[in-house]
């Protein structure tokens, strides 16, 4: 288990990278709309946008070499993505060269979505599985707290304040990419790939009193009952798809991507000034560590369900009253105090849940690509999210951005009621077998042992 537990982490620092680099934007943002004297609409669009599409094509197309050169490959390449965009965008003279940096690490942030929690999931014991998958959740979050901490120490030391709030992510990019040449490729991958000999190996070392014959037979199972070249939209995998679409969907309409984005921003909007707007983000980011921890401790225990109840229940009450806040001028201190509450409930939901559910419910054989479709479908609604905001808030108000956010959560209530799964403590392989068979008691998958199998 602690070669397990090693192997995960260093994975999941992928995860460490995607928080930093997703956030960092927030301490520079009004700078660089000054600086380079952009639109509302243009800042948003390409600027800040930008890096948004790339994680967008990352997402859509990570599947391809997480399938053909192998989880371990793609993630050692997504630290390259992560350093060339740092010192990249950290460097830009101009607003097209910086978006076409920042370009490039949203590249490397929606491979990640797919790479890092497919390869975790798949060294994994079932039992365990949750939270160490949910180690990518807690270092998205933690990547997130140490971007805000970083943006208020370095946004006094300058006019070019704003290049090493940028370009400070290439030192954790680059150990990074070193470190992720140590750990071993998919059992699971190889397997699929034929490579059964590797396989063994891996599998040994994982758990050296395990049995590799089990897992083997069956996936080989799983793979008889699958013709060549499949794709994730054939009828047998319509639940899976309809699953991972919900999901990624209702995340983005809780509006977590555009208040991670622009928090100093809407803190400005409720009347804090700029260093306590910077400090107000870090406390965000600290709410954020704080639950995600909880979240990822007791996925295992009361499942992913149960989680989703929780989280969708407190987003309707902070969204509601950040809303009102907004509406009712409120002032003072309420509207941090509310997105903490919204942060706390997004942790231990939806944060921790997301990348763990999608990476759990489809086949070995197609996982890279269903979790590219549901990645797909969270980047594309965080790409244009955020990038309406500074024009939704200048025209419509945040009181009516957050209302609308609010609506949403009350239809993933909904969602979670009565199409979602529980997929805690089952196998990947009875998961396959259960979700891909349109008979299935969508709230009542059979359990199974775990003891001996992966």
């Amino acid at each position: 288990m602690n070669k397990i537990l090693l192997w995960s982490v260093t994975a999941a620092l992928a995860g460490f990278l995607f928080g930093f680099d997703t956030v960092v934007i927030s301490g520079a943002d009004k700078q660089l709309q000054l600086l380079w004297h952009s639109s509302d609409m243009f800042h948003g669009i390409v600027v800040i946008g930008m890096a948004l599409w790339g994680t967008v094509i990352g997402a859509f197309f990570g599947g391809i070499p997480t399938n053909k050169i192998g989880r371990k490959n793609t993630l050692i390449w997504i630290g390259v993505f992560y350093t060339i965009s740092a010192i990249g965008s950290g460097l830009a003279n101009d607003a097209w060269t910086f978006a076409f940096f920042r370009f490039i690490g949203g590249l490397g942030v929606g491979a990640s979505t797919i790479a890092a929690p497919a390869y975790i999931s798949e060294i994994a014991p079932a039992k365990d599985r949750g939270k160490l998958v949910g180690l990518y959740q807690f270092n998205i979050v933690f990547g997130i707290l140490m971007a805000f901490l970083s943006n208020y120490l370095l946004n006094d030391i300058g006019e070019n304040a704003w290049r090493w709030m940028i370009g400070i992510e290439a030192f954790p990019a680059a150990i990074y990419t070193i470190i992720a040449f140590t750990i071993p490729k998919s059992p699971r991958w190889l397997l699929t790939k034929f490579r059964n000999n590797e396989a063994i190996k891996v599998i040994h070392k994982i758990n050296p009193d395990q049995d590799p014959e089990k897992l083997m037979l069956e996936i080989k199972d799983e793979m008889d009952n699958t013709v060549a070249n499949e794709n994730i939209f054939l009828k047998k995998y319509r639940f899976p798809l309809i699953l991972a679409f919900c999901i990624a969907f209702f995340n983005q309409l809780s509006g977590i991507n555009a208040l991670l984005y622009y928090a100093p921003r809407i803190f400005e909007e409720a009347g804090l000034g700029q260093s306590t707007a910077l400090l107000s983000s870090i406390g965000i980011g600290i709410t954020n560590l704080v639950f995600t921890l909880v979240g990822v401790s007791l996925i295992d225990k009361l499942g992913r369900k149960v989680l989703m109840y929780i989280g969708s229940v407190g987003y309707i009450i902070s969204l509601g009253l950040v809303s009102a806040a907004f509406y009712f001028n409120w002032g003072g201190l309420s509207v941090p105090v509310f997105l903490f509450l919204f942060i706390a409930s997004h942790a231990i939901g939806q944060g921790a849940v997301i990348w763990v559910f999608i990476s759990e419910i489809f086949p070995n054989h197609i996982r890279a690509s269903g979790q590219a479709f549901g990645s797909s479908v969270h980047w594309i609604l965080a790409a244009i999210i955020p990038s309406l905001i500074p024009m939704l808030f200048s025209k419509i108000g945040p009181s009516i951005v957050f209302l609308i956010f609010t609506l949403m959560m009350v239809l993933q209530l909904l969602f979670v009621m009565f199409l979602m799964p529980e997929t805690k403590g089952i196998t990947l392989e009875t998961l396959s077998e259960n979700l891909t068979n349109k008979n299935v008691n969508k709230n009542e998958i059979k359990e199974t042992s775990t003891a001996d199998i992966l």
